[in-house]
């Protein structure tokens, strides 16, 4: 039986969006209802049986819509099927210390929340478009070029097997 499953999502720039909704196509192929929604608009998980959470890291920070949905709605992602995914680095070729150290800053803010015990948790790569950059990130962006170290397979990949994770 289908379960319906939450697929929320904080983006500054869109990029996160774009990889939630292939996560939501890829969960649908394989039976399951997800609900795409930004995660400042939830207003309520009732209904739910699980629960995908993404946003990027921004600066070494999870983004803050990510950080207060964990707060807001704690009692009710304590007794669900939680599984998180963050976009991190954005550079390629793929810099091994930089994904460690993305991996380490996510892992350092879901400390914050112990009794978050996410079923599956992974990192993908980030977009960077420095055309896109508002005040003050425009100002730390320099002369980087753009990139996008989104892994399209990896990321189905990982919708496909979350399906059984869910289960």
């Amino acid at each position: 039986m289908p379960k319906s499953i939450l697929l929320g999502y904080a983006t500054v720039y869109g990029s996160t969006r774009e990889v939630a909704e292939v996560i939501a196509a890829c969960l649908s192929e394989h039976g399951q209802n997800a609900n795409l929604q930004l995660l400042k608009d939830v207003r309520s998980l009732s209904g739910y049986q699980a629960v995908v959470i993404g946003a990027p890291l921004i600066m070494y920070r999870w983004h803050k819509d990510a950080l207060r949905f964990l707060s807001r709605y704690r009692k009710n992602l304590a007794e669900l099927p939680v599984a998180i995914f963050a976009l991190g680095p954005v550079k390629e070729p793929h810099n091994e210390k930089e994904w460690q150290d993305s991996r380490a800053q996510l892992d350092k803010e879901l400390a914050k929340f112990p009794w978050l015990k996410p079923i599956d948790m992974v990192m993908f790569g980030g977009k960077f478009d420095p055309a896109a950059l508002r005040f003050p990130l425009n100002k730390f962006a320099g002369k980087e070029p753009a990139s996008d170290a989104r892994d399209w397979a990896a990321i189905r990949n990982w919708a496909s097997n979350l399906v059984t994770s869910l289960e």
